[in-house]
C-alpha cells in the first residue's frame, strides 16, 4: 500500500478585526496606467519627452472624452487621433477623466476610459500613427488625462 500523504500545514487561526502579523507580504498594489506608460520603452526624443513630461509643451489639440461610453468613445479618438495626424499636428491631448466608479447595474471598472484609451492608442489602426502615450502634466488634466505624440507626417 502507497503511504498516506502528508498533512497539510493548517493555516492559522485568524479572528475578525485581528491584526496581520508584522512581516506579512503585503498584496501588491494594481499598477495604475499611467504606471505602466511610465515603465514603457521611449520611442521619441528624449528631451523632447522630458519638456513633455513636465508640462512645457502645449498640446496643439484636445479630445474630452468626459461622461462618454466605451462604445461612443472609441470611434471619436480614432477620427480625432487620426484627423490630428492627417493634419500633421504631433502632440495632441486625450482626456478622459479619472473615473468615479459608475455604480450601476452592471460592474464596470472605475475609470474605464482611463484604462481602455492607452490599450486603443497602442492598437490598429492608431498605433501606425501613434509614438508615444504618456500621462499629462498636472497642468494639463494629470492623471486623468494623456498626452499623444503623433509620428511626422509621411
Amino acid at each position: 500500500a502507497s503511504p498516506a500523504p502528508a498533512p497539510r500545514n493548517p493555516l492559522p487561526a485568524f479572528r475578525i478585526g485581528q491584526a496581520a502579523p508584522r512581516g506579512a507580504p503585503a498584496l501588491p498594489r494594481p499598477s495604475s496606467p499611467a504606471d505602466d506608460l511610465a515603465r514603457a520603452d521611449l520611442r521619441m526624443d528624449a528631451r523632447t519627452h522630458r519638456k513633455m513630461s513636465q508640462g512645457k509643451l502645449r498640446p496643439e489639440a484636445r479630445l474630452d472624452l468626459h461622461g462618454l461610453t466605451l462604445a461612443a468613445a472609441q470611434p471619436r479618438l480614432q477620427h480625432f487621433v487620426l484627423s490630428c495626424h492627417a493634419s500633421g499636428l504631433r502632440l495632441v491631448l486625450v482626456i478622459t477623466g479619472k473615473g468615479r466608479g459608475d455604480h450601476g447595474p452592471l460592474p464596470v471598472r472605475p475609470g474605464a476610459l482611463r484604462h481602455q484609451v492607452p490599450y486603443w492608442l497602442h492598437s490598429a489602426p492608431l498605433s501606425a500613427v501613434v509614438q508615444q502615450v504618456s500621462a499629462a502634466h498636472f497642468r494639463h488634466g494629470g492623471e486623468g488625462a494623456y498626452y499623444v505624440y503623433l509620428r511626422r507626417f509621411a
